[in-house]
């Protein structure tokens, strides 16, 4: 592989999550990132729009909900939804055994989102669960907001 098609295995803790960048928007001209998510059941982030990216959904393994526009789509492995820049939305992992699942922009916000957010992985699997106080959450929607995502509600029940 050459040094645009390299697959970036690094993998970092981002909220209650596990996530690889695979494709990093700075390595190619079309700017497309391209980042893997293994969550566990239940876990999803608050309800929020990206305002300069599209971000498109592909499911590896598992279920998840993903909500467009209040507007609910089961996804299963090989399904993909879109949620369009600009327009609300979330995810929640539905499946017991969790998922495992892409989320494709074009552009670097989340990428970048992730750098500032994450943590390094302690080990090869999930963070342990927690819920973040009023002021990590605060912190949490002041760095979204300076990637250009803006959170609008609380995460799927």
């Amino acid at each position: 592989m050459n040094d645009m098609t390299a697959i970036n295995d690094h993998s970092a803790w981002f909220l209650n999550g596990c996530v690889s960048i695979r494709l990093a928007a700075a390595q190619g001209p079309d700017r497309i990132s391209i980042v893997e998510h293994r969550m566990a059941h239940g876990d999803g982030p608050p309800l929020h729009i990206h305002h300069n990216e599209d971000e498109i959904f592909h499911v590896l393994e598992g279920t998840i909900r993903v909500q467009i526009d209040g507007v609910d789509h089961v996804l299963r492995a090989g399904d993909i939804a879109v949620a369009p820049k600009r327009v609300r939305h979330a995810f929640r992992v539905e499946s017991l055994s969790g998922a495992r699942f892409l989320t494709i922009c074009r552009g670097d916000d989340f990428e970048s989102l992730i750098a500032q957010g994450s943590r390094p992985a302690l080990s090869a699997g999930l963070p342990p669960m927690h819920r973040p106080s009023t002021e990590q959450a605060a912190a949490f929607a002041e760095l979204c907001l300076a990637n250009h995502i803006e959170l609008v509600g609380p995460p799927l029940g």
